[in-house]
């Protein structure tokens, strides 16, 4: 496995399953090696172009994040539901890793160094370019429906358990901060 993704995704080590774990460093390794941003461009630019260049919180802090919550929400479903409602730990952590990795291709960085919506990004957002991508890696089909429906495109199709865990945890902690500049 890449140190340079492993630097950036401790939470790799969380996936069980070494062949889905190995699938979901590779994504990310193709994706970097595809992208003008660095792993430290990750650590620096905002998580969301939405909010403006004054954003304190990073596309790894936000990213890592969902992540957690995401862990923390299905730990907590196969607690408390008796096996009546189940998440895939594995499918899930890595979904979650994984939901936003198109958005390496989605952005570039301007001549001041400011991450912007690039070319590629207007034509095909990064739900689309993240599964092309994890396919290219034989991600599971499982997972890479996590990566296609966790942003609003994921409206239109009929979530997994995994999917709606990784979709309200990403929405939860992008929305209060898309919401304080409408207000």
């Amino acid at each position: 496995m890449n140190k340079n993704v492993l630097n950036l995704w401790p939470e790799l080590e969380w996936i069980k399953d070494e062949n889905i774990r190995e699938k979901t460093a590779k994504t990310w390794e193709l994706a970097l090696e595809r992208s003008v941003l660095t792993a430290e461009d990750l650590r620096k630019i905002p998580f969301t172009l939405l909010c403006g260049p004054d954003l304190k919180v990073t596309f790894m802090d936000h990213k890592r994040s969902v992540v957690h919550i995401a862990r923390d929400a299905g730990n907590k479903i196969n607690e408390m539901y008796h096996g009546e409602l189940t998440c895939d730990m594995d499918v899930l952590i890595s979904g979650a890793i994984l939901c936003d990795v198109g958005k390496l291709l989605e952005y570039v960085l301007d001549k001041n160094g400011k991450a912007v919506q690039g070319t590629y990004g207007k034509y095909l957002r990064h739900p689309f370019s993240g599964v092309s991508i994890a396919e290219e890696c034989s991600v599971p089909a499982e997972i890479c429906h996590i990566i296609a429906t966790h942003a609003g495109e994921g409206h239109l199709v009929k979530r997994t358990t995994e999917a709606y865990v990784v979709h309200h945890a990403d929405f939860m902690t992008f929305l209060p901060f898309k919401e304080r500049l409408e207000v």
